[in-house]
């Protein structure tokens, strides 16, 4: 099986790179995967995979770390994400939101396409703005049920939609969607742990 790693900085991905010795390019091929680093956020992300996006893989896992609303979820554990929105594509009226769905020019949630079953399974969006302020979280989770965010997700799911490609997302919980507070966050820890993951996935499914 060839896989296209995604991930949005080589921070995120570091100990992958260590174990496996891979140079610090941002696109690095290997006997049994490669890797793209894309860049923060989903224009960024979209550029890279039209680039790099070749018919020949067949898995697109796309990982990093991600904020989660759900602070059951703990710190530095991993989710699969399932279904990825772009929690921001459509307009507003007053003080409503319209998507795109409903404004008639395509759709805003995409979705994972490969079955796997060894991680909770969670709806994410996408955004160009991290959530930090009380009032537009709240607004956000009544309008839509989510579990976590990132900068990058839906991004992929699309570009792997478009090409019928299998696809795959995997995030560790770095920190809560709350009120900007860097010193509850976890992200050495959600690295370590997806790392770890990644690692395992690639020497026993690939």
């Amino acid at each position: 099986m060839k896989v296209l790693i995604v991930a949005a900085t080589a921070k995120e991905v570091t100990l992958f790179d260590e174990h496996f010795n891979l140079s610090a390019n941002d696109f690095v091929q290997h006997q049994k995967f490669d890797l793209l680093i894309t860049g923060v956020g989903m224009t960024a992300t979209a550029f890279a995979l039209g680039i790099h996006l070749k018919s020949n893989y067949d898995l697109v896992l796309n990982v990093g770390i991600a904020g989660s609303f759900n602070q059951n979820i703990p710190l530095g554990s991993l989710v699969n994400v399932v279904s990825d929105t772009f929690a921001e594509l459509g307009a507003e009226d007053n003080h409503a939101f319209i998507t795109i769905d409903d404004l008639g020019f395509g759709k805003s949630m995409y979705h994972a396409s490969f079955d796997y079953n060894e991680l909770p399974k969670v709806s994410s969006i996408t955004v160009n703005k991290v959530h930090g302020n009380q009032l537009s979280i709240s607004e956000l989770q009544n309008r839509l049920t989510i579990q976590t965010e990132s900068m990058e997700g839906a991004a992929v799911f699309y570009a792997c939609e478009q090409l019928n490609m299998p696809c795959l997302q995997v995030r560790a919980i770095s920190n809560y969607v709350e009120p900007r507070n860097r010193e509850t966050w976890q992200i050495g820890l959600a690295i370590k742990n997806l790392n770890n993951w990644l690692i395992d996935f690639v020497e026993t499914m690939v």
